[in-house]
Order: C-alpha cells, then structure tokens, then sequence
C-alpha cells in the first residue's frame, strides 16, 4: 500500500462511501444524463494492481500480499478486463490513466507499456494525457523509475508519508528518510510531473514539528504534494490498536492546528489547496482525481476497483470482485468480474456528486448540479443552505456552490446538514 485511504482527510467518510459501491434506491428513478449530440464525453482510466510486500497498519485498501504472483498472467487478465469494460464507454476521450495499488510500482514495466498502449488502441486520447503511477521511495522500485517513464508513465506520484525517521516507523514504512529523499530527486530529474504524499496529526506531532517537516517537504516538492490527516480505520493493524485503548492520533484541537497551518504554508509557498488534501501550483492538478471530484466519467480495471460510467443516458455504477484470486479466476472464466452495474438513483447521484465535489476548492457547478437534480440549488436545499450560508461555511453564487476553507475543514459536518 502506497498512499493512505482517500478517506484519511479532516472528512472521513466521503471517498469510502464512494468505494464500496453505491447501490440505487429502488423508489427512486435512475439519474439520465444526456450529452450534447456528437460530443465526446472525458474519461478517466483507474488500473489497479492489488499487490504489496507489506500491509501498513494505517491501511485498509484492498492490497495484499503474496509469495509468488504470476505477473504475465495478470497482464493478460487486466488487458481482458480493460477490453470488456470498453463497451460501456466506447463515447468517451480518456484524459488520465491511474496506476493505483497495492503497490503498482513493483508492476513489471512491460505490463504498464502494454496497458498504456491498450488504452491508446481503444479510445480517442486527449491531447494532455495524464498518465500516473504510484510508487514506493525504497531503492529498488526506484530503480525502475526510467523504465516506467519509457513505458508512458508521465507523472509519479510516491509514496513518503514522513520525512521524520521515527514517524516512518511508526507508520510500518519499508523506506527510510535518505531513500525518500533520493527518490523524489531521482523523480524530478525523470518525470515532467511529480508528487509524494505524507500523512500527520500522528500521536504526539506538535505544530511546530508539523512546521519544520512541512519546509523541508516544500524544498523537496515540485509542483503537487499530498498531505493526508491520518485517521483510524477498523480492520486495520491500527484500528485493532485503537479498540484496545490506544491513541493514534492528537485531539481535535490539535488536528484542527495541523490542518490550518497545512493550508497557511502551502499557500504561502504557491501549492493552494485545490482539494482538502492536496495541494498544487495552478495548472498542476491531478487529472485522474479531478474526474473523481468532478464526478465525471471513470472505469475502474482490476480487483476491488470501481467505476462510475454514463452509458445510454444512464449514470451507472460497477463495482469488482475485492479478492485476488476470485478476481483473476472469474476474469479467465467468464471476461468480467463485475459484481455489480446497476443505474445509479438521482438522490444518490446528487449525494455523490455533493460529497466528492465540496471537497475541491472551486465546489460544485451549480449548472451540472441542478442539471442532476432538475431543481434550483435554493429549492433542493431549503433553510439548510442558508444556514450554512450564514454561517459561514458554504458559499452560493450564480456559477458554483462551494464549501468555504472553514466548512471543508468540517465537511462531514456539512453533508449532514445539505443531505439531511
């Protein structure tokens, strides 16, 4: 495992909802979106390899580890899951591929060639393609780094999580400082863009020592950076912890400094928050996570992965076999091992699209959103909106509804409110 849960932000529970598959309510018609005749709707790829040398205690993706993996049979089971899953969305222009984990960087280079180059034979690619790639900083898989880069990889993101010997530790990362640092340079001297990831508010941080990591990331960074609040989730070696009375992370008082002072520097240093998350210099955004937050098109290739996908005017949403090997048999059996593709219902498709779109800074097109809803954003929210107005936690105007920094910092809090 690479990069901590997508739900590990002051919000806790807006990207996990979104995982595990959301089914429509039967009492509800399903959402039908119509393009513009002719048009070519963007699309982003997600391939997922499930593997990983180890399982980090904070982690609770569905990696895995393994003796042995048979990596030309995986290729082929993911190039015949990537064929299949074409035809729901043969209308589209892919603008991002994603190779997430796991860890997709012990992937052999030849499998991400040929992934890339069946992607490019399927679809019309957009001109600024974004290809990414997860990876870890131990010297190994940074050795692999150019040939990844000649496979199409254009964009790296890796997986630091703390610059600080004893924080890396703690957080059971095979890598230590020296090889962080080495591989993000390598990185830079590789790819035209890249990121890396650290996770805080880890038990005992104090701003202070939240500061001087943070400056000494921002010497190290490029263009992007991560920054990801820990946060404990059950079935994992920290969640067992924390059942049997352990405090893994700071009080809310203390998470709530991090997270502020996370925003006030990376600002200063011209890396704003675009995402609660993440941060960039204008124009260098991550694509692929875009079209998550957007709440456009996406398919998602491999085990346990998912997708949310327009197919003859109906937002659908797919969901994949989570084990490995129940993955791969059913793939070899049949070609797919799709669980679930069901129309997606219009509430749920307004919630999905509120809970990934006030994530982003900019928020939610109020267009697209009363498109989604067939209702002004007044009516479908009533007195809730304008108390959250009031105080001062979203903001409302004649192009977006959007979270302000102090309502993404209680996003959950906010949902609860509009969705109520």
């Amino acid at each position: 495992m690479i990069r901590p849960s997508a739900s590990s932000t002051p919000l806790s529970s807006t990207a996990s909802a979104i995982a595990r598959g959301l089914s429509p309510s039967s009492s509800k018609p399903a959402l039908q979106h119509k393009p513009e005749p002719g048009a070519t709707a963007p699309l982003a790829v997600y391939i997922h390899w499930p593997f990983c040398r180890s399982k980090c205690p904070y982690c609770d993706f569905n990696s895995h580890v393994r003796e042995a993996i048979d990596e030309a049979r995986w290729t082929r089971a993911l190039l015949d899951d990537l064929e299949r899953q074409s035809e729901l969305a043969r209308n589209h222009e892919v603008v991002s591929v994603f190779f997430g984990g796991g860890t997709p960087s012990l992937m052999p280079p030849d499998a991400v060639a040929a992934l890339i180059e069946r992607v490019k034979t399927i679809w019309p690619i957009a001109r600024a393609l974004e290809i990414t790639l997860e990876a870890n900083p131990n010297s190994a898989e940074a050795a692999r780094f150019a040939a990844f880069a000649k496979a199409g990889v254009n964009r790296l993101s890796i997986g630091v999580q703390a610059l600080d010997p004893a924080a890396l530790q703690f957080l059971g990362r095979r890598h230590d400082r020296e090889e962080a640092i080495a591989a993000i340079a390598l990185a830079r001297d590789i790819f035209p863009r890249t990121s890396f990831d650290l996770i805080y508010a880890r038990p005992g941080q104090t701003v202070p020592a939240w500061e001087d990591e943070l400056a000494e990331a921002l010497t190290l960074a490029g263009t992007h950076l991560s920054l990801y609040q820990l946060t404990i989730e059950s079935g994992t070696a920290f969640g067992n912890r924390a059942q049997r009375g352990e405090v893994l992370t700071p009080d809310e008082d203390t998470a709530a400094a991090l997270f502020e002072v996370t925003q006030q520097r990376l600002a200063a240093a011209g890396l704003p928050a675009y995402e609660i998350s993440n941060h960039a210099r204008p124009g260098f955004e991550c694509r692929h996570n875009l079209a998550y937050w957007r709440y456009e098109d996406y398919l998602g290739i491999g085990p346990g992965a998912h997708g949310r996908v327009t197919r003859d005017g109906n937002k659908l949403a797919t969901q994949q076999r989570r084990n490995p090997e129940a993955w791969l048999a059913a793939i070899e059996a049949t070609g797919s091992a799709i669980e679930e593709a069901v129309p997606i219902a219009r509430d749920t498709a307004i919630e999905e699209m509120l809970m990934m779109g006030l994530r982003l800074t900019e928020g939610v097109s109020r267009t697209r959103l009363e498109a989604f809803a067939e209702r002004r954003v007044e009516d479908l929210f009533g007195t809730s909106l304008l108390r959250l107005i009031e105080g001062g936690f979203v903001t409302l105007d004649d192009e977006r509804l959007a979270a302000t920094a102090a309502g993404r910092q209680r996003l959950n809090a906010v949902l609860a409110s509009l969705l109520a």
